[in-house]
């Protein structure tokens, strides 16, 4: 009998390397005045920007621009918003990874919306978005969040009083989900690697979590695969077209198993540390993937309810594994045995790097709000996942 279930809203997706040739002409259907949401240099100084920038022209187009400089801030996107609230933007267009894609997204709901961002944060606001946005196209230039299929802007106040929150409403898809592997040949090795982890932490939580279907189980499977072709290739030989092209529908595919199925654990101590700390968001991920997952099968282990998702843990196993008619112990056992290993073949930092230590995981673990997780963890399992990777 199949699971019931409720797909969120997708965008409309254009995947194809060199698929950026298309946003002049595409742009030019929605009017005549086009922000563009971008990193603070990796894109914006490129030739490809050059380019791109030229084609606008010639279509027409009056073109604005808003450099983005790490995760979004309540102060980014209030500035933003403020600047051009009143200039007749007809587009918004995020090109860069998911905190440009993010800040781009909440951009093009804010020039709608009176007051700041933070009024219509969950959680941390008191006000209710009326869903209404400037038309938005999502440009990833990395392989990581899946912001681009996603209705969520994740907003971060970095500090011992921060927060980590969306701005959420079902408008807030994407209009278009512009997929140009193309665009990620040029993301270096410590981003491709901290992206990379981090749409693998996204499609395993999906993958695992208790809010999963059989939809979400095969997208999942399919970005899972690509990540086994791929992701440590990507990393090696960034200018393997191939390689890139499986990650960037790999996060696509995380973007819309997220969107349906949640995230864990992993997910839920990231927020809290990444609000906290300057520390890169698929760093948290990738970091605390293995263990967070070693201690998620050690407690299945111990409860006669857990045995469905200690399947689905050597599902998972056997798709990372070579050896063939092993136990589901051994591809239990194999699968966290090989997110160490890739967490170390990838160079990930040990948080103790960003300056946390012992005495901040009490403070961490009573600010992190952990959903679908395939078992409960109990304060001192949270505090366990985190001082595990100090």
């Amino acid at each position: 009998m199949v699971k019931p279930f409720r797909l969120a809203r997708v965008p409309q997706v254009l995947f194809r390397s060199g698929a950026l040739a298309d946003l002049p002409s595409t742009a030019a259907a929605f009017g005549r005045n086009i922000l563009l949401v971008t990193g603070a240099k990796s894109f914006s100084s490129s030739r490809r920007a050059e380019v791109l920038l030229e084609k606008l022209h010639e279509h027409g187009l009056s073109v604005h621009h808003v450099p983005i400089s790490g995760e979004p801030s309540p102060a980014m996107i209030d500035d933003a918003s403020a600047r051009f609230r009143d200039a007749g933007i007809d587009l918004v267009a995020g090109i860069g990874g998911g905190s440009v894609m993010d800040a781009g997204k909440a951009v093009s709901a804010m020039l709608k919306a009176e007051g700041s961002v933070t009024d219509y944060l969950e959680i941390v606001g008191n006000r209710e978005h009326p869903g209404v946005k400037v038309p938005f196209i999502a440009i990833p230039t990395t392989s990581g969040t899946g912001s681009e299929a996603t209705k969520n802007a994740v907003i971060s106040q970095v500090g011992k009083d921060g927060f980590k929150r969306s701005l959420r409403h079902e408008n807030f898809v994407p209009d278009l989900a512009l997929i140009d592997p193309e665009l990620t040949l040029g993301c270096p090795p410590e981003i491709t690697a901290a992206a990379g982890m981090d749409c693998f932490t996204q499609l395993a939580e999906a993958f695992l979590s208790t809010k999963a279907c059989e939809v979400t189980d095969s997208l999942a499977m399919q970005g899972l695969m690509a990540i086994k072709r791929s992701l440590v290739r990507s990393f090696t030989n960034g200018d393997d077209i191939g390689a890139r092209s499986d990650m960037s529908f790999a996060a696509l595919m995380s973007g819309i198993c997220i969107a349906n199925a949640g995230l864990g654990a992993v997910h839920g101590l990231a927020g809290t540390v990444g609000a906290l700390y300057q520390v890169p968001h698929g760093v948290v991920c990738g970091t605390l993937m293995a263990k967070a997952n070693e201690i998620n099968v050690r407690i299945l282990r111990k409860h006669s309810d857990g045995q469905s998702f200690l399947r689905k843990y050597a599902v998972l196993g056997r798709l990372f594994a070579d050896a063939e008619s092993k136990s589901d112990r051994y591809y239990e056992d194999f699968l966290i045995d090989y997110l160490h290993a890739v967490t170390y073949r990838l160079g990930l930092p040990l948080l103790g790097r960003f300056g946390l230590g012992k005495d901040d995981i009490p403070g961490i673990v009573s600010r992190s709000d952990v959903k679908n997780n395939p078992v409960k963890l109990s304060d001192e399992e949270l505090a366990e996942i985190i001082f595990g990777r100090l």
